[in-house]
């Protein structure tokens, strides 16, 4: 790796959410209603959604990844989180946008997620 490809010292591989802001657990919940069709888990405990970020006028800016590069779904599932997001009261406009880095491991899985596949 040369050194400007290197992320700064402190700089997280994952951008931090808006955690704090009153939409996002309405937006983590419509995210859960959205499921990988191979994998019987929804795609926020798979833990695919990387970041949440909320504007301060509630433009909505996701940033996801899939289990694989090959994933039969990658041009449709963006739009699936879209979908769910898009309706709810407050939100302005959703942007969802795949990103592959950092690579998606089963590490990122939520304990529930890791129990229903049998991984626990």
């Amino acid at each position: 790796m040369t050194e400007q490809s290197q992320p700064m010292e402190g700089t997280p591989l994952i951008a931090p959410s808006s955690t704090d802001h009153p939409l996002y657990e309405q937006i983590v919940e419509a995210c859960r209603t959205v499921y990988d069709p191979e994998i019987p888990v929804n795609i926020y405990e798979l833990g695919l959604i990387y970041t949440i970020d909320i504007s301060d006028d509630n433009a909505v800016d996701i940033k996801m990844s899939l289990t694989a590069p090959g994933c039969p779904v990658a041009g449709e599932m963006p739009g699936w989180v879209a979908d769910a997001v898009e309706p709810l009261p407050g939100v302005k406009q959703v942007n969802v946008e795949l990103v592959w880095e950092p690579p998606w491991g089963m590490d990122m899985m939520s304990d529930e997620a890791r129990l229903e596949l049998g991984f626990m």
